[in-house]
C-alpha cells in the first residue's frame, strides 16, 4: 500500500481594514502568499528564480516554480513535478468585508513540504502586513494572522506567537493495492466545488464522462505520490479507464464558468475557466471510491495551487 504525508492546515484571519475581494479568491491568496514567501526565504533578492545558483534548494522555488527545482525521477510516468501545495481561499462568494470581519483559508501540503510549516506561517502573517484585494483610499486591506489549526489542535495562536509541533496534524493518504471490489452497482454524486479544469485531446473540455474523471484522478494520484512519497502507485491505469467508460450519467448541471486572473509575471490577464456545478454516475463504482476519496482531498486538474479542482463525491445509491 502506497502512503503520501499530507497536512491541511486552516488559517483563521481578521481584517484590520475594509476589504473589496473578488468571488473567487483564490488567484488572490495564492498571489500574496508567493510574494510574501519570496520575501521570506529569497536569500539573493533580485536574481531572477531560472538562473539563480540557489534555486534546487530555494523553498520558494520548490513551491511556486517546482518544475525549475526539482526534475521527474527516470523511468516514471511524471513529465512535470507538481506543486507540493494547494491554497484554498475562503469559501465563500462574498466580495465585501469590514474591519474586524474574520475568514479562513486552507493550506493543503504534501511530503516534505509539512517540514516547512513555520516558514508558510510566517509568510501568511507577512500577508497580512502587504494587504489583500482591490486598493481603498490607496492601500490593500490587512489583516492578523490569529491561529492555525489542524485536526482540532491549534499549531499556532498569535496570543503567544509559538508554533506547536505539528508531527500528529499529519495525515497519510493511501493508495490500496490492486484487488476485488464490490460488483454492485450504486450512484454517486460528485460535487465541483471549484472550477474543473481537464485538457482532452489537447483541448479543455467541459464534459465529464467517468472514463476522462478517473484519467484525470489516476494523473493526479500518480503525479503527487511519484514524487512525494518516492513511489509509484500499484494502479491499474489503463483498466480503470477502461472499465470507467461503462459508468453512465444520470444527471448532470455542469456548466462553464468563465475566470480570469491577472498575472503580474505575465503582466496580463490569464484565463482559468472550467467546469462547476454536480452529474451523478451509476454502474459498478466500487473501485473507484478509494481514488475519489483521495481526490476530493488532493483537488484534480491544472492549477490546483490556485485551489481549483476541488470535488466532492457523495454515495447516493
Amino acid at each position: 500500500m502506497n502512503e503520501l504525508a499530507f497536512g491541511k492546515y486552516s488559517f483563521l484571519c481578521e481584517l484590520n481594514n475594509q476589504a473589496i475581494l473578488p468571488a473567487y479568491k483564490g488567484s488572490t491568496f495564492r498571489g500574496v502568499f508567493g510574494i510574501a514567501l519570496k520575501k521570506v526565504v529569497c536569500a539573493l533578492k533580485r536574481q531572477e528564480c531560472e538562473s539563480c545558483l540557489l534555486k534546487n534548494r530555494c523553498l520558494y522555488t520548490r513551491v511556486f516554480e517546482t518544475p525549475l527545482a526539482l526534475s521527474p525521477r527516470d523511468g516514471l510516468r511524471v513529465s512535470v513535478v507538481p506543486h507540493p501545495i494547494v491554497i484554498e481561499p475562503p469559501a465563500t462568494e462574498q466580495r465585501e468585508f469590514n474591519p474586524g470581519d474574520t475568514f479562513e483559508a486552507n493550506l493543503l501540503l504534501f511530503g516534505d513540504a509539512n517540514d516547512s510549516l513555520p516558514y508558510f506561517i510566517y509568510a501568511f502573517e507577512q500577508m497580512g502586513k502587504i494587504g489583500i484585494g482591490r486598493r481603498i483610499k490607496g492601500q490593500r486591506a490587512e489583516f492578523k494572522l490569529k491561529k492555525v489549526h489542524s485536526n482540532g489542535d491549534t499549531i499556532y495562536s498569535h496570543t503567544d506567537e509559538k508554533i506547536n509541533s505539528n508531527d500528529e496534524c499529519i495525515d497519510v493518504l493511501k493508495v490500496p493495492s490492486n484487488g476485488k471490489y464490490s460488483e454492485e452497482s450504486f450512484k454517486i454524486n460528485v460535487t465541483l466545488k471549484t472550477p474543473l479544469r481537464l485538457k482532452r485531446s489537447n483541448r479543455l473540455t467541459s464534459e465529464l464522462p467517468f472514463h476522462v474523471l478517473t484519467s484525470a484522478m489516476t494523473r493526479r494520484i500518480a503525479s503527487l505520490f511519484t514524487s512525494y512519497a518516492d513511489t509509484e502507485p500499484d494502479l491499474d491505469y489503463k483498466g480503470l479507464v477502461n472499465r470507467a467508460k461503462n459508468i453512465v450519467i444520470k444527471e448532470s448541471s455542469l456548466k462553464w464558468h468563465a475566470w480570469e486572473r491577472y498575472s503580474n509575471r505575465q503582466k496580463q490577464k490569464v484565463p482559468l475557466g472550467g467546469m462547476i456545478g454536480s452529474i451523478t454516475y451509476e454502474g459498478k463504482l466500487g473501485e473507484f471510491l478509494p481514488l475519489l476519496n483521495i481526490c476530493s482531498k488532493v483537488h484534480i486538474g491544472k492549477n490546483t495551487a490556485f485551489g481549483l479542482g476541488k470535488i466532492w463525491p457523495e454515495v447516493v445509491y
